[in-house]
């Protein structure tokens, strides 16, 4: 164990002696460990005690945090009409329009297929068919693109030829990545064509909501 780089606490502690005699025990050894192993031995030390001490509580904490979350879940029920458009109108304005870049329609970016599906919905109770979407999936070059070109199309619910080009992301070896794997989709972009007015309705909906949102 002193071999190993064991402090004599470490050793007392794990052979149940006191600490005077495991260091009479190696005393005559001398303790050279390799430093990036002894952090490495205190670091997997340290998260074996913290798991230990936490365990119990982060596992209620998360039991209680999945009931809150089931409830609020089931409290939405179903969208009306009405709650659709206010969904959506909120999501949607994320490109608002600025005075030195006018918003001249209605387009969407989005990795969460349910915020995709919630762009969709809205803009169908605009009275515009998901049909008439252009579509295109964003996504890093080392990715599979058609198939998360494909798996878009099934998600939404319209024909893979509906579905244009995709746009590839440069690849950059340097850059620590954590959306790879084979769950990795990239982004959907929406673009709805001629929705000049769409748009202005979204910020009348917009104006609308904040103005009811403000104290009388």
């Amino acid at each position: 164990m002193r071999g190993d780089g064991r402090s004599v606490n470490d050793i007392a502690t794990t052979l149940g002696v006191s600490k005077s005699t495991a260091y009479l025990w190696v005393r005559h050894l001398p303790l050279d460990p390799d430093p990036a192993a002894e952090r490495a031995r205190r670091q997997a030390h340290s998260k074996a005690m913290t798991d230990a001490r936490w365990g119990e509580y982060r596992v209620a904490r998360d039991e209680m945090e999945d009931g809150i979350r089931d409830k609020a879940a089931r409290w939405v029920g179903t969208l009306k009409h009405r709650d659709v458009l206010l969904a959506g109108a909120y999501w949607c304005e994320g490109a608002k329009s600025k005075p030195w870049r006018k918003q001249t329609g209605l387009d969407f970016t989005n990795s969460d297929p349910g915020l995709v599906e919630l762009f969709v919905r809205f803009v169908e109770a605009l009275g515009v068919s998901r049909d008439r979407f252009k579509y295109r999936v964003s996504i890093h070059e080392s990715a599979d693109a058609d198939a998360a070109t494909r798996w878009w199309a099934d998600r939404i619910g319209v024909p893979i030829e509906a579905m244009q080009r995709p746009t590839l992301k440069r690849h950059k070896p340097s850059t620590n990545r954590r959306n790879t794997g084979e769950d990795y989709r990239g982004c959907l972009q929406i673009d709805v064509p001629r929705s000049r007015q769409l748009y202005v309705r979204v910020e009348g909906i917009m104006a609308g909501l904040f103005d009811a949102a403000m104290p009388t």
